[in-house]
């Protein structure tokens, strides 16, 4: 481990170097631009360190798509194509202050045995591993209409991996959670260059918190953290959608009250009602704290405007994935939803991941088709035929369509 660690040390400092470059400039050399399918849709394509050829929303702090291509290569998404999202300017944070040897994330609070561990006191816990999407919050936001404030995200900004690290609940225990404690905060490395710009906090319930599944991960997809991803250390909230996945993390703090910081409320809420929406422009008049990812399916095998031959067998294949019930069946429509056929689903890596599924069929005739893909979970919830809205422009699931070209 040491032998692996000094070498890729090297590698981590010269792209530190190279991303500080970057982000004194404010921009990154654009190798080409891509056109996503919305209004002021065009993006430039960037190369960060670690990363391939990102899809750019904003630089400082950056924001990085992965290019939705990646999404029909395989049901884990690569480290150097996983999306890349930050709130404050001061991001990533530098490596001065991720230096594993010096590095530690601290426990405190309403606990017995306040705790400092460095990452190899974490890894003498004992190591687990879960395949687990983290997907943005307004991932898809720029397909809302009426449109809504926030980064115009198209579908790239969710990912799926192989997390492995420290249960937090083990962690948690070590120190002795005190009777009365209500939940539990996590703060990373992250900062703003504004001093009363709110720091980036967030909190679960204590119950969540100790229920054996969220982790406090240091490698992904066998690898050690990539820097724009959390390293050295970050909270893997399984189901969860990624606001609660605090990156670079070192502070974790158990209160006897409900946390009432600026990222839990007034930011990152829905309207409390069972659809998440409101009537296209209106406020709700109740929120709620985002929490579990609802039911989504892709075709990642077709664009829209892909030309395929009439009367020949044709293979659409793409993904699925929910809050961790697990995906029941995906249904698949070539004529805009009027009939609907089942598909074949691919190998179960858990019921966090992504599940690959794929149907064959004919396209009897020349002309426009509109492809449609829709799934249900093991508990009964579904996508919508028609998007619903919220003024935040989070939670987007509507059944999408791919309109394919016969010829």
């Amino acid at each position: 481990m040491k032998r692996v660690w000094k070498r890729s040390r090297r590698e981590f400092l010269r792209e530190t170097t190279a991303l500080a470059a970057i982000a004194a400039l404010g921009k990154a050399t654009a190798e080409e631009v891509v056109e996503l399918p919305f209004s002021n849709g065009r993006r430039p394509l960037v190369r960060y360190p670690q990363k391939r050829p990102m899809i750019r929303l904003t630089t400082r702090p950056p924001q990085l798509e992965t290019p939705f291509s990646v999404f029909d290569q395989g049901v884990i998404t690569p480290n150097d194509a996983f999306f890349v999202r930050y709130h404050l300017t001061n991001s990533p944070p530098p490596e001065s202050v991720l230096r594993p040897e010096t590095f530690r994330v601290e426990i405190k609070g309403s606990v017995k045995s306040p705790l400092r561990l460095s990452l190899e006191d974490l890894r003498r816990f004992e190591a687990v591993e879960v395949v687990a999407v983290n997907q943005c919050s307004g991932n898809s936001r720029a397909f809302f209409e009426p449109r809504v404030s926030g980064g115009q995200l198209g579908n790239g900004a969710m990912g799926n991996a192989r997390w492995k690290g420290t249960r937090l609940k083990d962690v948690l225990e070590k120190a002795g959670v005190a009777v009365g404690a209500r939940q539990v905060t996590f703060d990373g490395l992250d900062s703003a260059p504004i001093p009363k710009t709110p720091d980036y906090v967030k909190a679960l319930d204590v119950d969540h918190a100790l229920d054996g599944e969220c982790l406090l991960a240091y490698e992904m997809n066998g690898e050690e953290l990539p820097w724009l991803n959390g390293y050295p250390l970050r909270l893997v909230v399984p189901g969860y959608f990624g606001t609660y996945w605090v990156k670079h993390a070192h502070q974790i703090e158990v209160i006897n009250d409900v946390f009432k910081g600026y990222w839990m409320d007034p930011a990152y809420r829905i309207p409390a009602n069972d659809c998440a929406c409101v009537e296209p422009g209106t406020k709700p008049k109740q929120t709620v704290p985002i929490a579990r990812l609802n039911v989504r399916s892709f075709i990642t095998s077709h664009a829209s405007g892909a030309e395929v031959k009439a009367q020949q067998e044709l293979t659409v294949n793409g993904i699925a994935f929910d809050a961790g019930y697990g995906i029941r069946e995906v249904l698949f429509s070539a004529d805009d939803g009027k009939t609907w056929r089942q598909t074949t689903l691919g190998a179960d890596q858990g019921k966090y991941s992504f599940r690959e599924w794929r149907i064959s069929f004919q396209l009897p005739e020349r002309g426009n088709f509109v492809l449609k893909v829709k799934a249900t979970n093991r508990i009964g919830q579904s996508q919508p035929a028609g998007p619903l809205w919220n003024p935040a422009g989070y939670m987007r699931n509507v059944v999408e369509s791919v309109q394919v070209r016969a010829v």
